[in-house]
């Protein structure tokens, strides 16, 4: 098995809009995961218990950055099996019903009224036991374990610790102490430039693949190791070549495979020697040239995803998405939620 958790950024975010930037944080404990982003905006998502086999269901709380900001939750009952016989879904915390949900039973997703909501957000602060019951009877059981330590990771990430709007550690402090939000960066991409048949010609040059193996360990890149082969047949893997610049070339090919993961090398080099290759990634999928696409998935199941994507600037390659959708608990194939740590706006 092999899991993308993004290679090395060796090509750093040196544009403009980046200087005050913020880095992006996960945090995972028990059934609760968090994602913060680069704008301050958090998501924190609960799921069923991982070892008692309930029935898959999780709840996604979204919070942007800034003061006197509102939660904003959301539910999804597992889309695995049919859950068409549910009509109707109500809440119920510690045996106390607290009413109908707005359920989209086509869909099988519910949103929370505020008084709901706020039941379930004191709920999440102690030991509660959170219940999603249908009128067919079916029930499905939100975990509260991990709840408090994410949502207090949450508060920390956007400076809420010690306000009267914290989750977890409420105090007398000024909501207005809190930082605000971040503008979602703007990266701009670099005007395209067609490939020149001489460009596509230097695939064949054993110059050129000499040094890319000399700036990538072959633990990272196998089809630059001695044979070169990811196939059977034992024929070396072969190189892309396409032209980013007026002195640029972009260089890929398959680096490794996994038992249901696959990545493809990237470089940045010079158009002719010496040709000072900069590695981009590994764990690539594919590209349109100027973007270069990650998407690897958690497990064979396909219930949870990591993506990264990476734009050029005309100068280099930054990154300006990374995502991952959240726990492996069968409750969606491709994963319930977009749960990103970095947000960019992409202007071709």
């Amino acid at each position: 098995m092999r899991l993308l958790l993004t290679a090395p950024l060796l090509m750093g975010l040196a544009l403009p809009g980046y200087a005050a930037a913020i880095e992006g944080v996960t945090f995972t404990h028990h059934d609760w995961t968090l994602a913060c982003d680069n704008t301050r905006t958090c998501r924190a998502a609960g799921y069923q218990a991982d070892d008692n086999g309930g029935d898959p269901v999780s709840i996604l709380l979204t919070r942007a950055g800034g003061p006197d900001q509102p939660v904003h939750a959301e539910l999804m009952l597992g889309q695995y099996d049919d859950n068409t016989a549910t009509k109707r879904l109500s809440l119920s915390i510690n045996g106390t019903s607290l009413g109908p949900m707005q359920f989209d039973a086509a869909e099988g997703t519910a949103t929370f009224s505020a008084k709901q909501l706020a039941a379930l957000l004191a709920s999440l602060a102690r030991n509660s036991r959170i219940e999603l019951m249908g009128d067919d009877g079916a029930r499905w059981t939100v975990s509260d374990q991990g709840a408090s330590a994410v949502l207090l990771k949450m508060d920390a990430f956007q400076g809420r610790l010690g306000t009267p709007g914290a989750l977890m550690r409420k105090g007398t402090q000024a909501e207005s102490s809190v930082p605000p939000a971040l503008p979602v960066p703007v990266v701009q991409l670099g005007k395209p430039v067609p490939t020149r048949p001489a460009d596509k010609a230097l695939a064949a040059s054993p110059a050129l693949r000499a040094a890319l193996a000399a700036v990538t360990s072959a633990d990272d890149c196998e089809g630059l190791g001695a044979g070169g082969s990811l196939s059977p047949d034992g024929e070396p893997e072969a190189l892309t070549v396409q032209r980013l610049s007026v002195d640029k070339l972009l260089v890929s090919l398959s680096c490794w495979r996994g038992a249901y993961n696959t990545g493809d090398g990237y470089w940045v080099i010079n158009d002719r020697a010496p040709y000072q290759p900069r590695l981009v990634t590994t764990a690539a999928v594919g590209d349109e040239v100027r973007t270069i696409q990650e998407a690897q998935k958690g497990r064979g199941l396909g219930d949870c995803w990591s993506t990264t994507t990476w734009g050029w600037t005309g100068s280099q390659f930054v990154k300006t998405a990374d995502s991952s959708t959240g726990l492996c608990r069968l409750v969606a194939a491709g994963g319930a939620w977009e749960m990103p740590t970095l947000v960019t706006q992409v202007r071709e």
